[in-house]
């Protein structure tokens, strides 16, 4: 038997871990939807929630733990000895604001279009 005080610790960590993560818990729930729509019965939707999931989720990942590292690796790389503040803001708004922007927007958009194109497909069967 656990000792009450790490029981309730497990609980507490069990807790923070949900909430620092339930976005990315919703969007790998959608994620194994799509993997399991895809091997039972493939289709262009399937593989568009497939896609669509995958992105958002590294979407999450990326603006949650990626962003800071890629953006110093990428200007120690490119910016060696001498100073370049106008690229250096160029990445910066690049791999800060735009890139997760767009993930993002891909993410929900492949979401939206695959929903319009099952319903199309549904409309087209039932006319049938």
């Amino acid at each position: 038997m656990l000792a009450a005080d790490l029981r309730q610790n497990i609980i507490v960590a069990l807790y923070l871990l949900f909430i620092h993560n339930y976005i990315a818990f919703a969007y790998l729930t959608g994620l194994i939807i799509g993997i399991i729509l895809s091997l039972y019965r493939p289709s262009r939707f399937a593989t568009m929630i497939f896609l669509a999931f995958a992105i958002l989720l590294f979407s999450f990942e990326y603006d949650k733990h990626l962003i800071a590292a890629f953006r110093e690796q990428t200007l120690n790389s490119l910016i060696t000895i001498t100073p370049h503040f106008r690229l250096q803001r160029l990445l910066n708004l690049l791999i800060s604001d735009v890139l997760p922007v767009i993930f993002y927007l891909i993410g929900w958009g492949l979401l939206f279009a695959s929903i319009i194109l099952a319903a199309l497909n549904l409309g087209k069967k039932k006319k049938v």
